[in-house]
């Protein structure tokens, strides 16, 4: 049986966070493995909260692993849930899991850290393709060798998220319109949300259409509350709010996974609404599309991979979603986040009038837009298909493992 270390924000509310969960839910349904945890921090993002058999497994396995290693206790392999640049060597057979890029371009240090791996995960075709393509000049420090296209060699396998089988639990929402747009974002340039809610009042201005907005900042607490409104404000001060037969309302909070579903399900809530300009895979239209909910999203990243069905040929042509037009612009400076992401790096910058455009066309069409998203719905997949998935990608049932790090690149 193989001791495997999972290093992961296990403990985070926010993506990585339940990327963590789902290596961990996906290694203890594997018999040959013998799980041990470490669990890091994922920037300023709250931590679960319930009092459940999760959480209870989560504190079980982290004092396994605090006991097992106090004893000299070693590990046979590591999965490391995290940006690629905080991967390191830790065991023979290391293992790298990222939600990949947003961008067309990764960072410098992720080749080198994805070489130092022996496999790496991603969560979308687009982050794979991205990775698999970038490349940069490099010299071997030993030989002087310089490389021209110095690129990951490390194997790449994709694995998405499983449908969740999670009850609903109702949620009271002060939503005055029976017909709204939902938007879950965390309020950073990346996200977008100023076009969101622009372009919504634009377009809805003078009709009985809401928007609800589930943002926090950084995390879920009052003083995120009050600068989420303060941003908010800013956003939309030059319009005339008293015109507004429109209306917007703001949901903040630490929300469970049931008290999640249920804002998907209300029967109030019609719709989901991204205009990011990238997302590795973009969770929450993954999770409202599971539940029905038609979605209006860029055509660009991480989600064309669930909101695609599978058969349609050419990548892009069976679309189920209302795809916004885009064009790839250079990221701005104020977004340039050194060791992710690279100020030469573009992503999508989508088109305003046609993102009203799709707007007001699940608006007015809806039926045909349920239509669509139900079947997305049927076409995804439950737990076991995506764990034996993961288990199968990161090697857990190989009998040998091989340390195929390199040494002595230098980046130029």
């Amino acid at each position: 049986m193989k001791k495997v270390l999972l290093v992961a924000p296990v403990m985070s509310r926010s993506g990585y966070g339940e990327m963590g969960r789902f290596a961990m839910r996906s290694m203890l349904n594997n018999p040959n493995l013998d799980l041990y945890l470490h669990n890091i921090k994922w920037g300023h993002t709250g931590w679960i909260w319930e009092d459940d058999q999760e959480r209870k497994m989560i504190d079980s396995l982290l004092q396994k692993t605090v006991m097992y290693q106090h004893n000299g206790g070693t590990f046979d392999m590591s999965v490391q849930c995290t940006i690629p640049n905080e991967w390191k060597k830790l065991t023979p057979y290391d293992v790298g899991y990222t939600a990949g890029i947003e961008t067309d371009k990764v960072a410098p240090e992720w080749l080198q850290k994805g070489n130092e791996m022996d496999k790496i995960v991603v969560i979308s075709e687009h982050s794979k393709k991205i990775y698999e393509n970038t490349s940069y000049g490099a010299q071997n420090q030993q030989t002087g060798e310089v490389i021209e296209d110095y690129r990951c060699t490390t194997p790449i396998d994709v694995v998405g998220f499983p449908v969740r089988n999670i009850e609903a639990e109702e949620i009271e929402l002060d939503l005055k319109h029976k017909f709204n747009f939902l938007c879950v974002a965390q309020l950073s340039p990346r996200k977008n949300m100023d076009a969101v809610i622009n372009n919504f009042i634009e377009e809805f201005r003078n009709e009985d259409v809401g928007l609800l907005l589930k943002i926090n900042g950084a995390n879920d607490s009052v003083m995120d509350y009050h600068r989420c409104v303060k941003m908010f404000e800013n956003m939309t001060k030059t319009s005339e709010k008293e015109e507004w037969s429109c209306s917007i309302t703001l949901l903040h909070g630490n929300l469970t996974d049931a008290q999640m579903q249920g804002v998907y399900q209300h029967p109030k809530v019609k719709t989901i609404v991204s205009l990011a300009h990238g997302e590795g895979f973009g969770l929450p239209l993954y999770e409202a599309s599971a539940n029905g909910l038609p979605v209006i999203a860029t055509d660009w990243s991480g989600h064309l991979d669930f909101l695609t069905l599978p058969g349609g040929g050419k990548r892009g042509n069976n679309k189920k979603f209302a795809a916004v037009k885009y064009i790839l612009n250079p990221i701005p400076k104020d977004a340039v986040w050194n060791g992710v992401l690279v100020a030469d790096s573009k992503w999508a910058v989508p088109n305003n009038k046609d993102a009203r455009k799709k707007m007001r066309d699940v608006f007015k069409n809806y039926k045909k837009w349920q239509k669509n998203a139900k079947a997305l719905a049927d076409s995804y997949q439950g737990e076991t298909y995506y764990f034996d998935k993961f288990n199968k990608s990161i090697g857990a049932n190989d009998d040998e493992v091989a340390n195929t790090a390199e040494e002595g690149i230098e980046l130029l």
